[in-house]
């Protein structure tokens, strides 16, 4: 999930997960121009930190350099639907994990030092486990990752969320989680570029 231009991810082993945007390269903001002229190995962790599907790094090496954030959004979502769902589970599963209640305050805290804008920091021990319990249902329901873009939404506001999700078929509710993650990931290209 997102909160603000963070990736949160309520997911995999049991627990929750959130996903900085920050390491060492991706740090910096930088022009499509520099991201050019960077070697193909620090381009595929960049964009694997965008999205974790190694199917959808392999499409965007393989386009031509975009000319502006505009382009590279299109030809970033065209990529993403023209995957398999083997390739869209990968992204939702490509995250680390915290899996209890005090690795996910911890998160958190760590998150808000590297500039996340949490509405979850805030949010009560027990919403929070609703959060954990939820999304092992979910997991155990459809065997993927609960992915949600959640920027600007509370703990609580999450969990109706997810709670409302789970009522889903599992066709419905993969569309939906492929959606999702496609607006992470172009808050996570977003976030990496200035143009």
């Amino acid at each position: 999930m997102i909160y603000g231009s963070v990736a949160v991810d309520f997911g995999k082993d049991p627990g929750i997960f959130f996903n900085v945007v920050a390491s060492g390269l991706s740090l910096s903001i930088m022009t499509i121009a520099k991201f050019d002229r960077l070697d193909i190995d620090q381009k595929k962790k960049l964009l694997y930190e965008c999205c974790g599907s190694t199917a959808w790094v392999d499409k965007m090496l393989a386009i031509p350099a975009a000319e502006d954030l505009i382009d590279l959004f299109e030809d970033a979502e065209e990529s993403w639907y023209s995957l398999t769902e083997s390739d869209w589970k990968e992204a939702f599963f490509n995250h680390r994990h915290v899996s209890d209640l005090e690795s996910l305050k911890k998160r958190i805290s760590e998150d808000q030092i590297g500039g996340g804008d949490f509405a979850t920091v805030n949010a009560s021990e027990q919403t929070l486990q609703a959060l954990l319990d939820g999304n092992k249902t979910y997991e155990g329901k459809f065997g993927y990752t609960f992915v949600a873009n959640s920027a600007g939404k509370s703990a609580v506001e999450v969990l109706g969320i997810l709670t409302a999700r789970l009522q889903n078929k599992p066709e419905t509710e993969l569309t939906i989680a492929v959606s999702e993650q496609n607006k992470i990931t172009q808050q996570r290209l977003e976030r990496l570029f200035d143009d």
